[in-house]
């Protein structure tokens, strides 16, 4: 099967409303969404959740009231400010809790519990398009590179299971670690870039991290419009650095309306040109297309 990535080097550059459009003429295959710490693509495909599956963080301590002596020797151990006392009675914030366990390791009367922290939940759900895998790291909490490595994982086994042949990946932004799970070992990654400094050096930076990884990089420029002089230095590099130019799109207010409408841009208006862009596009980058829009 082939694995498709979507990035940006930063929230906001049209990265979910260009993979929605994408997964809304694909040929059907399997969509995830990777971006676990603001997920969004569900406003656009609604979903219907079918599967719902707690996602396990690291450990917390939890204090046993009943049998708490209030010695005070967790309070003295704790780096973290996790203790809480009030009123001689001890607490554990658990959001400030690191899980280091020492307050468990010098507590008198064994009364701390080490207990599993559930950092968030992944899903899958139907949607007009096709499956759809996605999460939600709750607030606070830590490990979503590996609720990413969650998600592509449970999307692979979904596409085998229904011999898909395609999943398309909403990345989230940014080059940190649930970029680099959202990026290994996939076939292809499109950066989706803005025409200002910051996105080239986003690009750039974004690029290299693709080469680390051996995958092959193609280039969208999002509101190309709004500078065109950097939207030519952009192209320019990218064809100077042998990436895949994969085309530019305009500024448009469709898809702000198109998302208050709850759909991609392409089913909300399929004649407009950027419908008729993303099409073109999502040809040039060999994806299979359903047959209305071949």
């Amino acid at each position: 099967m082939r694995q498709i990535v979507i990035l940006s080097g930063k929230g906001g550059t049209g990265k979910t409303s260009f993979t929605s459009a994408i997964a809304s003429i694909m040929e059907e295959g399997i969509i995830a969404d990777c971006d676990v710490d603001a997920s969004d693509m569900f406003l656009i495909l609604e979903p219907e959740v079918i599967s719902r599956n707690d996602f396990p963080g690291g450990k917390v301590a939890v204090i046993n009231q009943e049998d708490c002596i209030a010695c005070n020797k967790c309070y003295e151990v704790c780096n973290f400010n996790a203790v809480i006392v009030k009123n001689n009675e001890y607490t554990i914030n658990p959001y400030a809790c690191d899980g280091c366990g020492f307050c468990v390791r010098v507590c008198p009367t064994n009364t701390i519990d080490f207990i599993q922290n559930i950092a968030g939940e992944w899903y899958i759900s139907n949607t007009r398009f096709g499956k759809l895998v996605h999460a939600r790291l709750r607030p606070g909490e830590e490990n979503s590179g590996k609720l990413v490595t969650m998600v592509r994982h449970q999307a692979r086994i979904l596409a085998e299971e229904e011999k898909k042949e395609l999943i398309i990946i909403d990345g989230p932004p940014g080059i940190g670690c649930p970029v680099i799970s959202a990026l290994s070992g996939v076939d292809d990654v499109i950066i989706l870039t803005e025409p200002t400094k910051s996105g080239l050096s986003d690009l750039k930076r974004m690029a290299e991290t693709a080469k680390h990884f051996n995958v092959p990089v193609s280039v969208i420029i999002n509101k190309f419009d709004l500078n065109e002089k950097i939207s030519d230095e952009i192209e320019s590099f990218c064809i100077e650095s042998n990436y895949n130019f994969l085309g530019k799109l305009k500024f448009d207010e469709i898809f702000v309306k198109s998302m208050i409408a709850r759909k991609s841009v392409v089913e909300y208006d399929r004649d407009a040109e950027v419908s008729i862009n993303i099409i073109e596009i999502a040809k040039k980058a060999g994806i299979k297309l359903k047959g209305e829009y071949l």
